[in-house]
């Protein structure tokens, strides 16, 4: 026999199931915020940018070709800036107790298609030391890279700052709170509704009907006493020579 569930049924469901629903929610929403105000380390973020371009005399004009070579070395620039001849300078330069592995772990480096610019990017616990390793980058990379690919095409464009207030990357309490508000909402109505399937006792005369597959052509009702009339008392069964009346 097919079973089908109306949405009658499933808004009962989650009504009869409502609290569990509210309480799993408010739980995930709750150890989320915990999480993210108490337990996650605060990352700043800093970057810098440097320019990818021979420097130009009055005399010199506009060379698309050179240009375009220029755009070519960005992806290997890319590579060098994180390799560990550059970020062996940069740690021992900050005394950094970090490894060129743990070093490059912090840093991002990225550029826009067909952009001459690249963007050094650093995540830290601190902000300071965030922009240093940033700025550090880009001036070891701009030295080096005259001795490592005999060219002299890069320049600083920007260098990294700290505000007065920096604010962190991560974690984003309150977007964590949300998914988790999400995920709390829908992990309580499928536990409903699992718990729900797993209820197999009989409660009304639909349950009956919907178990054995025959009509309920009656029922017993509980008889209550009459309202401001106590209940009447039976009797206690009497009892004669050890043995009680009735049986």
């Amino acid at each position: 026999m097919e079973e089908t569930i109306s949405l009658k049924e499933l808004a009962q469901t989650l009504k009869k199931r409502l609290r569990l629903i509210v309480l799993i929610t408010v739980a995930a929403a709750l150890i989320s915020g915990i999480i993210s105000y108490f337990v996650l380390t605060p990352i700043y973020q800093s970057s810098t940018q440097v320019l990818v371009n021979q420097a130009k005399t009055e005399q010199q004009l506009y060379n698309p070709a050179e240009v375009q070579t220029n755009l070519q070395l960005i992806s290997t620039y890319n590579v060098i800036m994180k390799s560990p001849a550059i970020l062996e300078k940069v740690a021992q330069n900050l005394d950094l107790d970090l490894t060129t592995e743990q070093l490059s772990s912090k840093i991002t480096v990225a550029s826009e298609q067909d952009s001459q610019v690249v963007n050094i990017t650093v995540q830290d616990e601190k902000p300071g030391l965030a922009a240093d390793i940033a700025n550090e980058t880009a001036r070891v990379f701009q030295e080096d890279i005259v001795k490592i690919m005999s060219v002299d095409n890069v320049s600083i464009l920007a260098a990294a700052e700290v505000g007065e207030n920096p604010s962190p990357v991560k974690p984003q309490p309150l977007l964590n709170i949300a998914i988790a508000l999400v995920v709390g909402l829908m992990a309580g109505i499928g536990l409903a509704f699992l718990l729900e399937y797993l209820d197999n006792t009989i409660k009304t005369e639909q349950d009956i009907e919907k178990t054995l597959g025959i009509p309920v052509l009656g029922g017993v009702t509980t008889i209550t006493a009459a309202a401001g009339r106590p209940a009447k008392k039976t009797p206690a069964p009497k009892a004669v020579r050890g043995e009680t009346i009735g049986s």
